[in-house]
């Protein structure tokens, strides 16, 4: 049998010193939940995405409730989650008015004979699996606040007629808006089972219809039964020119401990694209690696012996 063991993270980028206390405290919590499945018995699949929604409902993190709004002041969101028992997943993509993305996209890996559902299409699927709400319910009022004051300062205006130079000006306005706060979830179950879970609200003042790499498989997560799981976080425009999760299972399956293999995956991608990104990683071994190149990424993990968090 194997040893268990749950990782999870809160997002690579900017966090401000008054909350980072709280952000290790959510990640903790997360990490709990998701410990509990995999204590009882539970495979490594249920853990990732028990843990992922306990960060979805929580509005510190840019996923399910308080996640960052778009340029027309909507939350639209991504998700993956992939099973390495059958390295196969499911996956939403911009999709409106779903609490928990990462539910949807385990829906779509087990009732749908596709692997990706975006936009209206992927919101009818939750629909008519009961899990969509008012998009009232996803909105953080701070969040909000932010939207209505980067429309009167134009930078949502200008984005609106000019998505790079618009975007551009709201990230230098505010370092706030530099990658942060999507959540992600890698676990090794007692029978050696597998799994990886990604989710987020995308990047703030985003085109309506953006998709990052968190729900490409190989870019914002990868799992595969004796290799291991990935989440990534950070741009996804740079994590996606680096299939950065497929790339570190590659480093794993050339013998790499999930230290070395996470680092290696940031180093090339900081080296060819100059983006900002993280990742969490654990290994068929029940190592865990985790590597970013930006001002922090909240995590926490748990084994039988042990467990830890930091950011």
């Amino acid at each position: 049998m194997a040893q268990p063991v749950i990782l999870v993270h809160g997002g690579a980028g900017t966090h401000r010193s008054s909350t980072r206390s709280e952000k290790i405290a959510g990640v903790q919590s997360a990490s709990d939940v998701g410990w509990r499945v995999l204590a009882d018995g539970g495979s490594a699949l249920d853990a990732v995405e028990a843990a992922t929604r306990v960060l979805e409902d929580d509005p510190q993190f840019d996923a399910g409730r308080g996640s960052y709004l778009n340029l027309d002041g909507e939350v639209e969101l991504d998700a993956i989650i992939m099973d390495g028992s059958r390295q196969d997943f499911g996956a939403v993509a911009a999709v409106p008015r779903v609490r928990h993305a990462i539910s949807l996209a385990r829906c779509v890996l087990e009732e749908s004979p596709h692997a990706l559902l975006s936009g209206p299409g992927a919101e009818r699927f939750a629909r008519q699996r009961g899990l969509t709400v008012p998009s009232a319910e996803l909105i953080d009022p701070e969040l909000l606040a932010r939207w209505y004051d980067s429309r009167w300062r134009g930078e949502a205006l200008a984005a609106a007629a000019d998505p790079r130079a618009g975007l551009a000006n709201a990230t230098k306005a505010e370092p706030a808006a530099t990658p942060g706060d999507t959540v992600g979830a890698v676990a090794l179950d007692s029978a050696g089972g597998i799994a990886a879970a990604t989710s987020t609200g995308g990047t703030k003042n985003k085109w309506p219809g953006r998709i990052g790499d968190s729900p490409i498989v190989g870019s914002g997560a990868w799992a595969v039964d004796g290799v291991g799981a990935i989440s990534s976080t950070g741009h996804g425009e740079s994590i996606m020119r680096v299939c950065l999760a497929h790339r570190i299972a590659f480093h794993l399956e050339a013998g790499m401990d999930a230290s070395a293999a996470a680092a290696a995956g940031i180093d090339h991608l900081s080296a060819l694209t100059g983006g900002e990104a993280g990742v969490i990683v654990v290994d068929a071994a029940g190592q865990v690696g985790l590597a970013w190149n930006t001002d922090g990424m909240p995590y926490a993990w748990r084994t039988t012996q042990d467990h830890g968090a930091g950011i």
